[in-house]
């Protein structure tokens, strides 16, 4: 119990620090952008990456109040931040992914909320979070996700994946709309699956409730 409390610190610490040093780099990026006045991607950030992915896929998800992918061991998905760092979504620590689509409307609603989330404390404890930016279009609004996210000081708190052009991930985790969100548990497993916008505080509810805390 000890050794699995401080292997998620360090991971934490990992990514935080990977995290923060993402999000900089970022910034550096948007800001010469701007003072260029390109709408051009810079070079030095990529909006999408391959993702491994390592045991059975999750059935898509339909809404149902019975998901089918509760209790099934979750895929491991290893994969790229923006600048290239290493993501995996490690068993061990209950983690939740959050897939969000750039051109989504509930996505823009629910990333502000998601960083008050954080900063007002109410993030259950233990909780890790990875979000991953999938159905990337380059020709759609809000392109791309890196400045979008930055903008919002996102990757500062939380890792966040890109998906693979071919929506590796999003496909590996069965999602069906956006954001996204799957939990998964200590020990690898699904607890619980939701699509759609949703408040943060009825978010809480619902992991702890499928965390049974």
């Amino acid at each position: 119990m000890a050794t699995k409390k401080s292997d998620s610190s360090s991971n934490k610490s990992v990514w935080l620090i990977g995290g923060i040093a993402a999000l900089i780099a970022v910034a550096a990026i948007v800001a010469v952008a701007s003072q260029s006045g390109s709408d051009e991607v810079v070079e030095g950030v990529e909006e999408f990456h391959p993702v491994e992915v390592v045991g059975e896929s999750l059935p898509e998800f339909s809404g149902d109040a019975s998901d089918p992918a509760i209790g099934m061991m979750a895929p491991v998905l290893t994969g790229q931040g923006f600048t290239g760092n290493k993501i995996v979504t490690t068993p061990g620590t209950p983690t939740l992914l959050v897939f969000l689509a750039h051109w989504c409307g509930f996505c823009q609603r629910e990333v502000p909320l998601l960083v008050k989330w954080n900063s007002a404390g109410e993030v259950p404890s233990g909780l890790d979070v990875i979000a991953i930016t999938t159905s990337t279009d380059p020709a759609s609004p809000n392109f791309p996700p890196s400045e979008w996210l930055a903008r919002e000081e996102f990757p500062a708190l939380w890792p966040v994946m890109t998906d693979s052009g071919e929506k590796t991930a999003a496909n590996a985790m069965g999602v069906s709309g956006f954001p996204f969100f799957v939990l998964i548990d200590a020990e690898g497993k699904v607890a619980l699956r939701i699509s759609g916008e949703i408040e943060t505080d009825i978010l809480t509810e619902q992991i702890n409730k499928a965390l049974g805390l």
